[in-house]
């Protein structure tokens, strides 16, 4: 599987592209800014973006969305408990202190973590790990966990926004993720890359060495 990194957006957010080489299938998870970087990537490759994929609703990792629905015509997929952040992008980015006219993206659905995505024959898992928002999750895609912002190289994301949780967002690292393989890679919403195995040891909030 190919996977490209963007970073993109107000705040230079990372934005992935997953393509399975033999079916030339393509997913974007978090497309936060200029889509067309990520076009030119897709055109590259010779392949077809089936969907985009949201890890939350917080408007750095959605505000390109919109624009590139107008290019490519794919639906956008949220949590269900994170849609009405999307539907609320505009008043967003009011409370973040950014003036932009970028418009929430059209065609909307939601998931659960009961959903699988697939490119080609490559299953897209969803693990619901609430904390930074409530509709937070991670796409657990054979070795690689594209872990939004709940989980970052040495750390952890914020909880002080609304409708964070310390509580919950410590239950979903410590009884979700921290159960997975150590050699998982984990690709986040801003920073560099990490592993599983070393988060479980160095996280400077829930590693143990830090115990």
């Amino acid at each position: 599987m190919i996977i490209e990194r963007f970073q993109l957006g107000l705040i230079a957010t990372n934005a992935y592209l997953l393509i399975d080489e033999d079916t030339k299938d393509a997913v974007v998870i978090d497309l936060g800014g200029d889509f067309s970087k990520v076009k030119e990537k897709i055109d590259a490759y010779g392949a077809n973006l089936k969907y985009i994929l949201n890890t939350h609703g917080h408007f750095d990792h959605i505000l390109g969305e919109n624009d590139a629905q107008n290019i490519v015509d794919v639906p956008v997929y949220i949590h269900e408990s994170d849609k009405i952040m999307v539907e609320n992008l505009p008043k967003q980015l009011e409370r973040f202190g950014f003036v932009n006219n970028t418009l929430p993206p059209n065609n909307v659905k939601t998931f659960t973590e009961k959903d699988v995505f697939k490119i080609g024959n490559k299953e897209i898992n969803v693990i619901h790990t609430p904390g930074h928002t409530p509709g937070s999750v991670c796409f657990l895609v054979e070795k690689n966990l594209f872990s939004g912002d709940t989980l970052f190289y040495t750390s952890v994301g914020r909880t002080d926004f609304e409708g964070g949780s310390f509580k919950q967002l410590s239950d979903s690292i410590k009884n979700k993720l921290f159960l997975l393989d150590d050699d998982i890679t984990v690709y986040p919403g801003h920073d560099s890359k990490t592993t599983i195995g070393y988060e479980k040891k160095h996280n400077c909030y829930f590693g143990s060495d830090n115990y």
